[in-house]
């Protein structure tokens, strides 16, 4: 059996803020995917958006309602969403929902009549984290950037 490479202590990452309430943790960047930990605050709602590629979302702590169903999501819960999937969830209760996501694609944030407001990706995210290191004087963790 071959050793694992690289492993990466994800409770040692910073999480990066993206917006008020809302912060990633950057885990790995591919060619046209990434893999993250997105930390959601208590009363914060992630707008809605649209998949471009696959989502595959396990739940690690708190707990998130995902808004058109009211379906409630806690650790250890696994949500897979297929490429063109709409939705919108928040952080449900009083403590943050910490949320490992694995996507492709791009994330398409949508305005009240479906259009695309603005959207994220592999390369747009690893720049923004790219940056946020370098303003704060982290070092990039190297197999996550490589």
């Amino acid at each position: 059996m071959s050793p694992i490479a690289n492993p990466i202590r994800t409770p040692d990452l910073p999480f990066v803020p993206i917006r008020e309430g809302v912060s990633f943790r950057p885990i790995r960047f591919d060619a046209d995917g990434w893999t993250l930990q997105l930390k959601v605050e208590p009363g914060t709602t992630v707008a809605r958006h649209r998949h471009t590629g696959e989502v595959h979302a396990l739940t690690l702590s708190g707990r998130r309602e995902i808004i058109d169903t009211g379906e409630i999501v806690g650790p250890g819960d696994y949500v897979y969403e297929p490429p063109g999937n709409v939705d919108s969830w928040r952080c449900f209760g009083d403590e943050p929902c910490i949320v490992h996501i694995t996507l492709t694609g791009r994330v398409e944030y949508l305005g009240e009549n479906g259009e695309v407001l603005f959207h994220t990706d592999t390369h747009n995210q690893r720049a923004a984290y790219l940056a946020w290191c370098a303003e704060n004087g982290v070092a990039p963790n190297a197999p996550m950037v490589g």
